[in-house]
């Protein structure tokens, strides 16, 4: 592919105002004002609705939005649907699925109505987002270092060490700031109650994020009368965020230090986003022909010569980083990028070894490492989970398979899990056969009634499950981007909201400010 250049380090710059909002009630047409409820019909259920449940605070934009909502005719959203759509398309914001030959490039099918956040709410997650992310970075620099925590007994030695992602050639060696997480994607879901959760961490190569602004874009060209009068928090400085972490980071540079994004190519099923952050940060994005190292120092290949490197963005596992470190096979990354980053010659995100802290079964231990290194609660709570490598957890999950959800400790894109409720008597004797065979590499949680948002279907707005993925930068400090990605599971009925597995996304609002606060003030 060869070097991708970016227009400027300025790129978001370049679109700044795109979120502003303007003051005034949509301009709605008279078919639309007079026609029936949109919403009129909708049930949610059992569960919560992100736009219809009771809130805390910021219960009158909802309203609002709800209004603006109702105004519409089915027809018009399906066409504003279809547009959004063609022009998802035709700007190239697609992703490939490997496992369908009929498909293997599509776009995230995109629904049209918001995901509300309230001001208020907000507030908590992203708390919750930077402490979990500051607790998740001590545990790092603790395992590859002091390993006090294994030795206080508070996580178990052999779950880190025996980890397929525990890097052994990481003990010693010292990262600016002592961050090894430096883009975390934290997936979160409401329960029943309307207690939001952790579902899940992700630490090594989080993906979504250009979702997340894309959608944003989207809805001000199809959308922007239900946007007008709003205050919500924008999203586009993202590019910039990231930027300013990989300078912070940076091998010792001087003023100006050189980052780039190493992507696995175009083959991979994110190659969309490594383009659209190299364009957003405005560096060069690059793949590991690229790259050479010089004397245990990283070196571009351009046409004016080689261009030394002091960080990288990689989008690329530590299995295919270094052939000379890891996979001796591997043809995607750079011969002797792991002595030149022990050396401290080169800065990569995330850092190598980090897959450790996403595992799902070291996962049940982080409100204990938040306790243990913060001397603080968990601020957003775990999901209930069973470590099903603990006896007396596997055996608790044999005796309530169909009531349970079963995952995988290594897998993702929601590939390998098991939901008891739904699943056939022969897909149960296969995960039952599964856990007993390998108990160790399996979780078990309670099947959540997860929370539900107004979707368009062919068959009319409809309920359906939503997930919520905050994306937190850290170099120096920890910076999270207002609201995230939230996925919604398309299929009727189903828990899982992967685009791999069928899944979509939905534009996320997190307010400003509440009304009803403003109001009382």
């Amino acid at each position: 592919m060869g070097i991708i250049p970016c227009d400027g380090r300025a790129a978001t710059a370049d679109r700044a105002g795109r979120n502003e909002q303007k003051n005034g009630e949509p301009q709605l047409t008279a078919s639309d004002a007079a026609s029936n409820d949109l919403l009129s019909s909708y049930d949610a259920g059992k569960f919560f609705d992100e736009l219809f449940s009771d809130r805390d605070s910021g219960s009158a934009q909802v309203a609002l939005i709800r209004e603006r909502l109702g105004r519409l005719t089915f027809d018009d959203l399906r066409r504003r649907s279809q547009d959004a759509e063609r022009e998802l398309y035709n700007l190239g914001i697609t992703f490939l699925v490997y496992s369908d030959k009929d498909a293997v490039d599509r776009i995230l099918p995109f629904d049209l109505i918001p995901r509300i956040i309230t001001a208020k709410e907000w507030a908590r997650l992203e708390a919750g987002v930077v402490q979990r992310v500051a607790a998740l970075n001590l545990f790092l620099h603790d395992i590859y270092h002091d390993q006090k925590i294994l030795k206080d007994g508070v996580v178990p030695r052999d779950l880190v060490e025996g980890n397929a992602n525990f890097r052994p050639q990481m003990i010693g060696v010292d990262l600016p700031f002592n961050t090894y997480i430096h883009i975390m994607g934290v997936d979160l879901v409401r329960d029943g109650e309307g207690v939001i959760r952790v579902l899940e961490d992700n630490g090594r190569v989080p993906s979504g994020v250009s979702y997340v602004v894309e959608n944003r874009h989207m809805m001000q060209r199809v959308f922007p009368d239900l946007m007008t009068g709003f205050g919500i928090r924008p999203v586009d400085n993202y590019g910039h965020k990231l930027l300013e972490a990989m300078c912070e980071i940076a091998a010792p540079a001087g003023d100006s230090p050189e980052v780039a994004l190493l992507s696995p190519g175009s083959y991979n099923s994110a190659y969309f986003e490594h383009i659209f952050l190299a364009r957003e940060m405005g560096v060069p994005l690059v793949e590991g022909r690229d790259l050479a190292v010089i004397d245990d120092k990283v070196y571009m290949k351009t046409t004016n010569g080689l261009v030394r490197v002091d960080s990288i963005y990689r989008r690329l596992g530590d299995d295919f980083l270094d052939p000379k470190a890891f996979n001796p096979d591997s043809l995607l990354g750079v011969p002797g990028i792991f002595d030149a980053y022990r050396k401290g010659n080169i800065q990569l995100a995330n850092a190598i070894g980090t897959g450790v802290a996403d595992d799902k079964a070291v996962y049940c231990y982080v409100p204990r490492m938040i306790k243990y290194y913060l001397d603080q609660e968990a601020i957003i709570p775990n999901v209930d989970t069973r470590i099903c490598r603990e006896p007396d957890a596997l055996q608790y999950t044999l005796d309530n398979l169909d009531k349970l959800v079963v995952k995988p400790v290594g897998e993702a894109g929601g590939y390998g899990i098991t939901i008891g409720p739904r699943a056939s008597k022969a897909e149960l004797e296969e995960c039952r056969a599964s856990l007993l065979a390998d108990p160790a590499n399996y979780i078990s949680q309670p099947t959540l009634d997860l929370s539900v948002c107004p979707t368009v279907t062919d068959d009319g707005v409809e309920p359906r499950h939503v997930d919520l993925r905050p994306f937190a930068i850290t170099g120096k400090s920890t910076w999270v981007l207002p609201g995230g990605l939230t996925r919604v599971a398309l299929k009727k009925g189903t828990l899982i909201v992967n685009s791999s597995q069928g899944g979509g996304s939905k534009d996320t609002w997190v307010m400003e400010r509440d009304a009803d606060e403003e109001s009382a003030s």
